[in-house]
């Protein structure tokens, strides 16, 4: 019986983390302090939304950021205003650096200025990143 007060601990600790770290992933989370207009200019010939810009750090082998490039492209597809972005996190590891880009796909929202008013760290929900871009 002592020999299996370890292995319930080690399962509790698992349970416990993998429901923090699920209600954690994919949540957006509003900021307001960093603006990127210029990096976005000088790096890529992309201009911003007139209403919204999301930017978008994937990876090559990554599944989640394929399925978040669908529902993103298909997003600003059907919102006028709203520009999609998506970056190549391999290939831009300083921005990655200096952003502060944890993990992929994570998604940036920002408004016409440029300013970063929300990031999605994993797959946002569809309802959720429509209740940001609606406040934008």
């Amino acid at each position: 019986m002592k020999s299996l007060l370890p292995l319930a601990s080690i399962v509790i600790a698992t349970l416990a983390y993998g429901i923090w770290n699920k209600a954690r992933t994919g949540r957006i989370k509003l900021r307001g302090n960093t603006t990127l207009t210029q990096v976005i200019r000088e790096k890529w010939s992309v201009s911003l939304g007139e209403r919204a810009t999301m930017v978008q750090f994937s990876s090559v082998f990554c599944a989640t950021c394929r399925a978040t490039r669908v529902l993103l492209e298909d997003i600003a597809q059907s919102m006028s205003g709203v520009v999609h972005l998506d970056i190549d996190a391999e290939n831009h590891l300083d921005l990655v650096r200096e952003l502060d880009i944890r993990l992929t796909p994570t998604t940036l929202f920002l408004n016409h200025l440029g300013v970063e008013v929300g990031r999605a760290a994993g797959p946002p929900k569809r309802d959720q990143v429509l209740k940001v871009l609606n406040m934008l």
